[in-house]
């Protein structure tokens, strides 16, 4: 019982995530009380596609707390800009904006909702290492797994912020995390998870909070 604790207390202390959150800023920011924020994700429809799942990670994390700002959701915003965010026209990277923006009626349907901010995400969680073996057996005796398999992953994520009132570039925030999760044989199998998309949603998101409220 002691070996197996040690054991669990090692992976629990390797099985973690690193961070690590930049940041550039190009103009002064702000948001009055009336005023909304986009997320938007990549959406290329390939597998480059940013995931909705982190942009949902990141609306969840900004709209709560004593300081949450206020969300337009990406489908209502693409269903109110219809049809320029159809996969035959939509902007496939940060710099498209200007172009969209620039949209006879566009400026017009924008300001209506009162959308101050469009932060663009890009990025990706991927498996960069796994390794290990595990084997299971049932008999009619017992059965159990036994060995250690484990795999790396890297979550790289990047958001380009529109001032859309005065069409310029706010600025850019990167997060990177990285970890590695376990699955050990020890009879049972224990699974030791690392999540760095996670640690990034939230890192970007905190970033994201500071970065349009503190303004300067």
């Amino acid at each position: 019982m002691i070996i197996r604790g040690a054991i669990l207390l090692c992976l629990v202390l390797t099985g973690c995530v690193s961070s690590r959150i930049e940041q550039s800023r190009s103009t002064v920011t702000g948001i009055d009380f009336d005023e909304a924020m986009v997320i938007l994700g990549r959406a290329s429809y390939s597998d480059r596609e940013t995931k909705v799942s982190f942009t949902d990670c990141i609306e969840s994390e900004l709209s709560t707390g004593k300081t949450a700002i206020r969300l337009i959701p990406q489908n209502q915003f693409k269903d109110d800009l219809y049809p320029w965010f159809e996969p035959r026209t939509a902007p496939t990277s940060a710099s498209d904006l200007s172009r969209l923006f620039a949209e006879p009626g566009v400026r017009a349907r924008i300001d209506e909702a009162k959308v101050r901010y469009l932060a663009w995400i890009e990025g990706d969680t991927l498996t960069t290492d796994r390794g290990g073996s595990m084997s299971c057996t049932l008999t009619t005796f017992g059965g159990g797994c036994f060995g250690m398999s484990y795999w790396e992953q890297d979550a790289s994520y990047q958001a380009s912020i529109w001032d859309v009132k005065q069409l310029t570039t706010a600025g850019k925030i990167s997060a990177d995390a990285s970890g590695t999760s376990y699955i050990a044989g020890l009879v049972i199998p224990i699974p030791i998870i690392a999540r760095p998309g996670n640690a990034a949603c939230k890192g970007l998101a905190a970033q994201l909070r500071e970065f349009i409220l503190d303004g300067s």
